[in-house]
């Protein structure tokens, strides 16, 4: 895939949005007064036609039902968000394109799924990991400059017609699933695995050959013999797309995608053209969903997890410390690489600002939860 974006971009007119704005109230009231009072016509909700990029069935599109939840129901029913799966207009991949061209208002991903137009968009999400945890990073994005960034690689660098806010910051990664264990990273050179964004790159360079496939392609890949190991992102979604029938290997804790979050894209002219409180409740609903999110993924993702382990006989570990220390150096190599790119080099030395005071008072600040659990817990960790 090429670096930059190489496809002309294209911008979507607002009439529709301007006609439910000022035609639907004009027309309402004209009709009103010619039935009379107290005769009034109510106006038909604002319907925002947003796509994920999960399957139907995967607890990620269900996560994105609980932004269009909150909205709607802050709306006070003024907005109604018909929500579709991947591929329902287009593919997972090419959400972004498709609200740049105004076909659809808005869409539910993550920003590694169209690294492959500029890699700077992987770091919004799947990149170096400098020791900041989803939180610290989801924070740099809202309080360290990240949000501004991301505008000025979207907007300004590429022309991209869409305004993007990240939210839930997502549990590190687990490395995957293996149909044979790996006990260093000796063992991972030349597998055939899925990943996606720079951990792509990463995992290359680690001497692993890398496809990169939407989660709904991913298992059907393993049966056919296409990939030997794969990650998507968390227990859950893997469960439901049935990887403890393709593996039985199971590795939670990874730098390869340690810091993700999911991104909702929205179309530049529709944002811009919606009544200051509507479009107030469109993009402050991504945080309220966000910590929703949150709460839901920690329930759901700690009970599969369970399920795995107890009922489906998957044999839980922890990356192997030989295998993360390679992760880090495989970054630490790939850093000065990227940072040929002037505005990527911006975009790190603004994350590592950002890590070195923040994740100095979070680490000092942290008691030793391990040691609290073990302790109310005992035997329950694998060793």
């Amino acid at each position: 895939m090429a670096d930059t974006q190489t496809e002309s971009v294209h911008r979507k007119p607002v009439d529709r949005r301007a006609f439910l704005r000022t035609g639907l109230v004009g027309g309402g009231a004209v009709a009103a007064s010619t039935l009379g009072a107290p005769a009034v016509l109510a106006q038909a909700p604002l319907v925002v036609k947003m796509q994920t990029s999960w399957p139907a069935s995967d607890v990620w599109q269900e996560m994105a039902g609980q932004y269009v939840k909150r909205v709607e129901t802050m709306s006070g029913g003024r907005i109604k968000i018909d929500l579709l799966p991947a591929g329902a207009v287009v593919g997972a991949f090419q959400v972004l394109d498709a609200v740049n061209d105004g076909v659809l208002d808005a869409a539910h991903s993550v920003c590694a799924y169209w690294y492959g137009k500029n890699k700077a968009a992987s770091l919004f999400g799947t990149g170096p990991v400098f020791g900041g945890n989803p939180t610290t990073m989801l924070s740099w994005f809202y309080q360290g400059g990240g949000r501004e960034l991301y505008r000025e690689l979207t907007q300004d660098n590429m022309g991209l017609n869409i305004v993007g806010l990240l939210g839930f910051p997502m549990p590190a990664q687990p490395f995957g699933w293996f149909t044979k264990p790996v006990a260093g990273a000796g063992d991972i050179k030349g597998l055939k695995y899925r990943t996606v964004g720079l951990a792509a790159d990463l995992m290359q360079s680690m001497g692993m050959s890398v496809a990169q496939l939407p989660g709904g392609e991913i298992v059907p890949a393993m049966e056919r013999g296409v990939i030997d190991a794969f990650e998507f992102n968390n227990p859950s979604s893997d469960r439901r797309f049935g990887a403890q029938d393709v593996a039985k290997n199971y590795y939670l804790g990874s730098y390869h995608q340690a810091s993700e979050a999911f991104e909702f894209l929205f179309n530049k002219d529709f944002l811009d053209d919606l009544d200051d409180d509507l479009r107030a409740i469109m993009e402050y609903g991504v945080e309220a969903a966000s910590t929703y999110n949150t709460a839901f993924a920690l329930d759901n993702y700690s009970a599969d997890l369970a399920a795995l382990r107890d009922e489906d006989g998957v044999k839980i570990q922890q990356t192997p410390k030989d295998i993360l220390s390679a992760q880090l150096e495989a970054w630490s190599a790939m850093i000065p690489q990227l940072e040929s790119d002037p505005f990527i080099k911006k975009v790190l030395d603004s994350q590592r600002a950002w890590v070195e005071r923040v994740t100095y008072y979070e680490l000092l600040n942290a008691p030793d939860y391990r040691l609290a659990y073990e302790h109310f817990f005992p035997g329950k960790l694998p060793t």
